[in-house]
């Protein structure tokens, strides 16, 4: 479930850092009836709805989290606003051991996106993001950054796109088209609901400011590492061509980030199949076998079964007429067949 508010301030936080689960009270996370008229349109705010809200993206840090990683964090918060909360304290939280904490947080924030940014010896400049239904961890996967290929969005001394635009996705390399969920599909999925902004019915082709490419090559038989995610963020530019078509270009802006795939939490089962459900609404359903055309009128089409055409009416000529001689001959016939049949007629015997 994802719900819109309005984001805070980046540096405020909802509860102290180094909350764990044990210690959150259970005052606020049992479910508690609405008071009066506003806490009630606050629950109704979080409540299902068959067209869900915009999803919103919550950033944190752990306790030991280093400088490139809360950098690329921050470029990521960039890129995602408005849809977006930064938190700057530290919190002592470790997702694959216990993810209360990011369930806590997500509800407390009304976020179904999280990013969780940490360091340590034996995981370096790691970026974990998760996803939640309901306020419960649905699936996370765990991104190691590389620090020697990062580039921010300062080092690239051009123009910026406008904050709130829809960027065009391109995913390149067969990981992601893999018919089996892996971490690369999962990454696929993950990065489409992070860069897809607001739903809109039309877009207008000036908002079209700029692309997000995420590539990674194919794998080689016999490679125990796995191929690396590549970010890259580029401007979509206009150029006169004399034509009436104008000429596209691109141009690098950042940031340029390089993953290689870590830890995967799988989404359960039940869990998933009940987040893909889809409710139902009144919209009258499509009728079979009818269509409208493009002059706006009905068509249907009918079925039917096999038609004997020996008995159909045909139009009546002077060509189709049998002539007297053959229709005295036909009738000779029926006559003669007629008298044959009561010749072979057996004779009842006398008892």
């Amino acid at each position: 479930m994802q719900q819109t508010t309005q984001p805070h301030h980046a540096s405020s936080n909802v509860y102290p850092p180094s909350i764990t689960a044990a210690e959150i009270p259970s005052e606020l996370t049992e479910t508690r009836k609405p008071r009066n008229a506003r806490s009630k349109r606050a629950l109704d705010k979080k409540a299902p709805k068959p067209v869900e809200n915009p999803k919103k993206a919550l950033f944190l840090r752990g306790t030991t989290c280093s400088q490139k990683t809360q950098d690329a964090l921050t470029d990521l918060y960039s890129l995602r606003r408005p849809l977006a909360q930064k938190f700057t304290k530290k919190n002592e939280i470790h997702p694959f051991e216990d993810a209360a904490s990011l369930e806590f947080f997500s509800e407390k924030n009304d976020a179904s996106l999280l990013v969780f940014g940490s360091s340590s010896k034996k995981r370096p400049h790691t970026l974990t993001v998760a996803r939640t239904f309901g306020y419960k961890i649905l699936d996370m996967l765990e991104l190691n950054l590389d620090p020697d290929s990062l580039r921010l969005l300062v080092e690239f001394k051009n123009t910026k796109c406008a904050v709130g635009l829809k960027p065009m996705l391109l995913f390149s390399g067969t990981p992601f088209e893999s018919p089996i969920p892996n971490e690369y599909t999962m990454a696929k999925s993950f990065f489409t609901d992070f860069f897809k902004g607001e739903p809109a019915e039309k877009v207008d082709v000036e908002g079209l400011q700029y692309m997000v490419s995420i590539s990674a090559r194919d794998t080689v038989d016999g490679e125990d590492a796995k191929p690396k995610i590549h970010l890259r963020v580029y401007l979509i530019k206009t150029k006169k061509s004399g034509q009436k078509l104008p000429r596209v270009e691109v141009e690098e802006m950042g940031p340029r980030m390089d993953f290689r795939v870590g830890r995967v939490k799988e989404p359960e089962e039940a869990m998933l199949k009940e987040a893909m459900r889809k409710a139902r609404t009144t919209l009258e359903r499509p009728k079979k076998n009818i269509t409208t055309d493009f002059m706006g009128d009905k068509v249907g089409r009918i079925h039917l079964g096999k038609q004997d055409l020996t008995e159909m009416q045909t139009r009546k000529m002077k060509g189709l007429k049998r002539s007297r001689d053959a229709l005295v001959v036909d009738i000779e016939e029926d006559v003669a067949m007629e008298d044959a049949e009561v010749v072979e007629k057996p004779k009842k015997k006398k008892v």
